[in-house]
């Protein structure tokens, strides 16, 4: 039986990742976490490409952008994203990181830089991924759609919680912000904008665990076709 193609797009904070990893466990498909990707190249940025004002250049990130390898590889049985042969896993959760990785995301260059490389996992096996325009644009024959959703709030308490299990220095409000501004960003931009395909399934979790989330897209899953 052909193993799925699983898109699930939405809001920071949603569980996305977290959520998406458990599913393909349970189904025996490939995770993708994208916005590692657009983290570790934010990273990369940080690291290398400031002007002398400390901003982000853009051009030279451009131009650097075929030197930059990314690769998730597996420890502990976890996957954990390698930029140029480091392990950037703890670094690119950092808020310098967050606040930034918009700006990066939103460039053409960079988007074309990682889509020949999302497609082609996808081609090769199953695969769930997760980001903000995969079942838009990456991925749109998708066997699968969902989008997750919740509730400022709510998101709010999950990315501040993450960030203190992370060991990592967080204020509540200032997280709450970049939250806002992150999500006008990513669906006012040109490129590829955040937004729920026609197709999606959306599903509001503020007041659901993610086990029940988990749960919930297990449950379209099987209600459309048998595939564990």
């Amino acid at each position: 039986m052909k193993k799925p193609v699983i898109a699930i797009d939405g809001y920071s904070s949603t569980g996305k990742s977290s959520i998406s990893k458990i599913i393909a466990e349970k189904l025996g498909i490939v995770h993708l976490d994208t916005g590692a990707l657009y983290r570790g190249i934010t990273w990369f940025a940080l690291q290398n490409c400031l002007d002398k004002e400390g901003e982000i250049d853009l051009n030279k990130l451009f131009n650097s952008l075929q030197s930059i390898k990314l690769e998730f590889k597996r420890e502990n049985d976890e996957l954990v994203l390698y930029v140029n042969e480091i392990n950037v896993s703890k670094e690119i959760r950092t808020a310098e990181v967050s606040d930034h990785v918009s700006l990066i995301a939103k460039q053409k260059e960079v988007r074309d830089f990682l889509l020949e490389t999302q497609r082609s996992i996808a081609r090769n096996e199953g695969v769930i991924m997760d980001g903000r325009d995969i079942g838009t644009v990456v991925l749109p024959t998708a066997d699968f759609k969902f989008f997750l959703t919740a509730s400022i709030k709510e998101r709010t308490k999950r990315r501040y919680e993450e960030l203190l299990s992370l060991g990592l220095p967080a204020d509540r409000n200032q997280v709450k912000e970049n939250l806002i501004e992150r999500d006008r960003i990513d669906s006012e931009r040109e490129i590829s904008p955040l937004k729920k395909a026609v197709d999606a399934i959306e599903i509001d979790n503020s007041n659901l665990t993610k086990s029940q989330t988990i749960e919930a897209i297990l449950y379209h899953l099987k209600k459309i076709n048998d595939f564990y």
